[in-house]
């Protein structure tokens, strides 16, 4: 996956040393404007897929900014949509990469599991969702080895995600226009 990701930016900067009249902002604004509709399709297809690489959502979040600017409540419904879905997936499965054994060994899983069961554990992913320097995907991952209630979990990472993506986007938008 590394190697494709490698190739196809190297493709792309290629291609803007050797036609940089392409990338004119006149050519670009064209481009957006003809394929919208396809590029919603792809922003939403890419945010949701994003999860499965582990990348983090932020940079997602703000090239929805960047990419429909006059459409924030948009990007911030495709982000938390994206942002659900991988969450799910990466929960469900967490067990095919044996993270209980990993877990077990930095903290005891029967304490894990009953702080994350417990009332507290869900403002733990709720908190954990919200601060933005820690990965989402780790709560995930150590919420679905030790089968934290999903309801509970899925309610507590959404809430967190709505409240950081939602400054993300509408402080994203106002930053963005200052600066462009």
């Amino acid at each position: 996956m590394l190697i494709i990701w490698i190739l196809f930016l190297s493709a792309g900067i290629i291609f803007y040393l050797i036609y940089p009249q392409k990338f004119t902002a006149e050519r670009i604004a064209s481009f957006m404007n003809r394929f919208s509709s396809h590029l919603l399709v792809g922003y939403l297809i890419i945010s949701i897929l994003r999860g499965i690489t582990l990348i983090p959502s932020t940079p997602f979040v703000f090239a929805g900014v960047l990419l429909f600017p006059d459409q924030p409540l948009l990007v911030l419904t495709i982000s938390i949509i994206a942002i659900g879905c991988s969450t799910t997936f990466i929960y469900f499965f967490s067990h095919l990469l044996n993270l209980e054994k990993a877990i077990g060994k930095m903290y005891p899983q029967d304490k894990l599991q009953k702080k994350l069961n417990s009332p507290l554990g869900v403002f733990f992913v709720f908190l954990w969702s919200f601060f933005p320097v820690v990965p989402t995907d780790a709560v995930s991952f150590a919420a679905g080895a030790i089968k934290m209630n999903f309801t509970k979990f899925i309610l507590a990472v959404l809430s967190g995600e709505l409240i950081i993506c939602s400054f993300y986007v509408f402080m994203g938008r106002e930053f963005f226009s200052w600066i462009f």
